[in-house]
């Protein structure tokens, strides 16, 4: 039988075609995604534009466009990328052309994410959708200011940006070793705000 493992640096084996939530370790999560490049590199400037980075923007979009929304989602949205640390990041055309293997391999990781972190293995529906439009504005940004397309090309294929929403925000291309650390931060201060709100 051909070996379904990784070796994380972590130590942890995580099985990835049955992955366990206890092999899971925030720490493998944000170095893997700071490393994954979204796009496949073809974004301008002189630091690839990581998963990781991605993550951030995408769960500042969802605070802003669901303010007081419960730490615990935000959280989700921080992960919602989180099994590409191990399956890396496709463009979309490639994961339509592999088909539902990707996205049974893909729900599998993410289930294990979300249990590991005390979130529900599947996300209910309106918080899944939340999180998918802030992921498709964070896209949007991302086409027009670093990875080559117009504007108009950009509207058409990702819809047009809210600038109420985006005020203030910006693509930033930083060193993993940066992205990694604030992607880790982020992750510890919001999980010390869902055990605030604990009874």
């Amino acid at each position: 039988m051909k070996r379904a493992w990784q070796r994380m640096l972590s130590g942890r084996r995580l099985d990835l075609l049955d992955p366990a939530p206890l092999d899971i370790e925030v720490e493998d999560i944000a170095h893997g995604l700071a490393f994954v490049a979204r796009w496949n590199g073809q974004t301008r400037g002189d630091f690839a534009y990581s998963v990781a980075e991605h993550s951030l923007l995408v769960e500042d979009i969802f605070n802003r466009a669901n303010p007081g929304i419960a730490p615990r989602w935000r959280l989700a949205a921080l992960l919602h990328d989180a099994p590409e640390y191990v399956i890396g990041d496709m463009i979309s055309p490639v994961k339509a052309a592999i088909g539902p293997s990707y996205g049974d391999l893909d729900a599998r990781l993410t289930a294990a994410v979300h249990l590991r972190f005390g979130l529900p293995a599947a996300l209910p529906l309106p918080i899944k959708k939340a999180i998918k439009t802030a992921d498709i504005v964070s896209a949007r940004m991302e086409a027009e200011q670093i990875a080559g397309f117009s504007r108009a090309e950009a509207d058409k294929l990702f819809g047009r940006l809210d600038p109420a929403l985006v005020r203030g925000l910006t693509i930033r291309l930083r060193p993993p070793a940066e992205v990694r650390a604030d992607y880790t931060a982020r992750h510890q201060s919001l999980l010390a705000s869902i055990l605030a709100q604990l009874p």
